[in-house]
């Protein structure tokens, strides 16, 4: 576990290498995050970093969301996220420090975590690539249908968990291992290689690969 970036997806684009080859690239804003609180093992029963960025909206803050930040001294922000690490990383900071993109490294593999985009109800075709019934011969009105969902008089039920229409999208997921391919810091972006779960504009974690291989 260590400290990682809220950033924003801003879309896609691509990069191109010195030998011409393309590489399509995820384009995330990072704002500087400002560090709120600093928890330790013996007073909290955990090691973790919180942090905030953007700006708030004054008159929505509540009155201990608003304590928070008064406590810290720091500039209300947009939302409050914690980062669980090793005691030794959040003792090399402390409350009020800044942390921007240069937190990571090119060619740094990283993990992302999102929430990928609602498609609403969904038949079995397009939430599980079900290939759906004959297109002919004695088929009538069942062509996008799953087909059989359960036994016969034994068990007489149909299992839980059994693949069918429903809601799809929206969920939170997680794309590892990808890599950095390039840092802005003028312009405040990460380039970051292959597609990411959300739709643009949307709030994106990216933190250190978990298991970023040797």
């Amino acid at each position: 576990m260590s400290l990682g970036l809220i950033g924003t997806k801003l879309g896609m684009t691509r990069v191109f290498k010195e030998d011409g080859d393309s590489i399509p690239v995820t384009v995330v804003g990072v704002e500087p995050h400002r560090i709120t609180a600093l928890k330790s093992e013996s007073r909290d029963g955990y090691s973790a970093i919180a942090v905030t960025m953007g700006k708030s909206k004054e008159e929505k803050l509540s009155a201990p969301i608003r304590g928070v930040y008064e406590k810290a001294g720091v500039e209300p922000g947009r939302g409050l996220w914690e980062f669980r690490v090793d005691a030794e990383e959040a003792e090399s900071y402390k409350v009020g420090d800044r942390v921007d993109v240069s937190l990571f490294n090119e060619g740094q593999k990283v993990d992302v975590k999102g929430t990928s985009i609602g498609k609403g109800f969904t038949g079995v075709m397009k939430r599980y690539s079900f290939g759906g019934g004959r297109a002919t011969h004695g088929n009538s009105k069942a062509h996008r249908k799953p087909g059989s969902i359960g036994q016969n008089q034994t068990p007489s039920r149909v299992f839980p968990g059994k693949k069918m229409a429903g809601h799809s999208g929206n969920a939170t997921r997680v794309q590892q291992n990808l890599e950095i391919v390039k840092i802005d810091l003028e312009r405040k972006l990460l380039l970051i290689k292959g597609s990411i779960p959300g739709s643009r504009q949307s709030d994106i974690i990216v933190t250190k690969a978990a298991k970023q291989k040797s």
